[in-house]
């Protein structure tokens, strides 16, 4: 894993992008030069009755003016307060943090599934961006759109709501097999159940896949074991068949992990 810092960030920008969903551009000094797509930050509140940081996935980068940008939803009192930050303040972040997807695996000539559901679709865009060759992005909402403009500009967007107020209803997997779809390889980030489906299909297909797991961290750099996640090896670090979320991921190979 690439260095990480911590860092007082500034605030570039705010706003809502859908119901209790906020981007939130910060500009900090050596974060975004290192980031990769897939990886995320730790978020530190101002509060000190709140000790842990809240791990976000990095959306967007912006190298040149050592930016980046994360999406997040309101989930709890921290997230609540990041949603009040405003230009010009600034906040404690440290990162990048955990493992990104392999962008080397993408073959030339080869297509590729982008798959995000829910809050995991903001870690498409980087990715979206910098991996080569045909993308097919498939997104998956329960309702309300987000990003889905700014992700129409690096590949063909195909939508899953759960109320069927757009796109396939259903789920993603609904929406590839109404729609034909085929790839080479998946990489995808969402919920468990959704991630679990893709394993099971891309492993039915023989297909590689990168899933980027979401799932509740404390320290954000392998130390508490907080969040863990099955795997098919024994961890060198705990000596069980477990992996860290936060350091040894967030992305693995569907194949490495239990879901």
């Amino acid at each position: 894993m690439a260095d990480k810092f911590k860092e007082t960030a500034t605030v570039l920008s705010q706003e809502e992008i859908g119901s209790k969903i906020y981007s939130l551009w910060l500009s900090t000094e050596h974060i975004p030069a290192l980031s990769r797509p897939g990886q995320f930050i730790s978020v530190f509140s101002r509060d000190s009755g709140r000790l842990l940081p809240r791990p976000i996935s990095i959306c967007e980068v912006n190298r040149e003016k050592s930016a980046l940008r994360i999406v997040y939803r309101i989930a709890g009192k921290g997230t609540a307060e990041f949603s009040t930050l405003k230009e010009g303040e600034q906040v404690e972040v440290m990162g990048p943090l955990g493992n990104g997807f392999p962008l080397e695996c993408m073959e030339e000539g080869k297509k590729a599934f982008l798959i995000g559901g829910g809050i995991g679709i903001p870690p498409m865009l980087e990715l979206a961006k910098h991996l080569k060759g045909e993308k097919q992005i498939i997104l998956g909402f329960r309702d309300e759109q987000f990003l889905t403009e700014d992700l129409e500009k690096y590949g063909k967007v195909t939508i899953a709501t759960e109320d069927g107020s757009a796109g396939t209803k259903g789920n993603v997997l609904d929406a590839i097999r109404e729609q034909n779809l085929t790839a080479d390889i998946i990489y995808a980030c969402g919920p468990t159940p959704m991630l679990r489906a893709l394993k099971t299909y891309a492993e039915e297909r023989g297909i590689p896949c990168y899933l980027s797991l979401e799932e509740r961290m404390a320290c954000g750099v392998g130390a508490c074991l907080a969040c863990v996640c099955k795997s098919k090896e024994v961890d060198s670090h705990s000596n069980v068949h477990n992996k860290r979320v936060c350091k040894d991921g967030p992305v693995f190979l569907s194949t490495e992990v239990e879901l």
